[in-house]
Parts: structure tokens; sequence; C-alpha cells
């Protein structure tokens, strides 16, 4: 089983920046691959939804809204995921989840979710 840790969130004003992490802890052994490290938001009221991703092959995806703002990192030697958060605005607030794909040292799938940490951007 492996286990997601996210740090990082808070309060900020509208236009600052902050840096989300997210560390992985595997039961035993370390993970071998990862296929997706991303993260998601979810607003009050609102669906989950993709703001940043990297693939198996290095791809990166961005929302639209954010693709010029935030930038997403994952290290596989690592085991670790993070969200650099920049020119924040009103409609970035939300809770921000982690998410890491792939197989752990006994060769297993897993599909982790970290626990949530929230970003409040204020006017």
């Amino acid at each position: 089983q492996v286990q997601l840790v996210e740090s990082g969130g808070g309060l900020v004003q509208a236009g600052g920046s902050l840096r989300l992490s997210c560390s992985a802890h595997a039961d035993r052994g370390d993970i071998t691959s990862i296929h997706f490290a991303g993260w998601f938001r979810q607003a009050p009221g609102k669906q989950r939804e993709l703001v940043a991703g990297i693939g198996r092959g290095g791809d990166i995806h961005y929302d639209d809204s954010v693709k010029t703002r935030f930038t997403v990192t994952a290290s596989v030697r690592e085991e670790a995921v993070t969200l650099q958060l920049n020119e924040l605005q009103l409609a970035d607030t939300a809770i921000y989840f982690c998410n890491i794909q792939g197989h752990d040292y006994n060769c297993h799938l897993f599909d982790s979710w970290g626990q949530g940490t929230q970003v409040t951007v204020s006017s």
C-alpha cells in the first residue's frame, strides 16, 4: 500500500505564490515506476478537476486556466510530486489533491490519493 502525504497549502493574497508537495510512503520497499503523477482540485459545489499532471513518457498536461502560472514536477527517485502555484487568483481557491499511479516494490499497480490541502486566495 502506498500512502501520499501533502503539505504546503494555506492562505495567500491574490497574485501570491504557494508550493504544494506530495510525498509517497510505501509500506515496504520503494516505488519502482510512476505512470502518472499530478494534482487535482475541488472547489465548493464543483466537481474535482485535473489541474496538472505528468504521464509515463514525461508528457505534461495543464488545465488551460493554470498553464502559464502553475508548474508540476515529479521524481520517481524522490517518490514525490510538487506543484508550484504562481500569480494565484481567487478562482484558484479549492482543496488540492495529489494523485500518483504506478507499480510498487512487488510490481503491484497502485493508484493513491493524498488527503487534500486547502488553498485559499484572498483579495
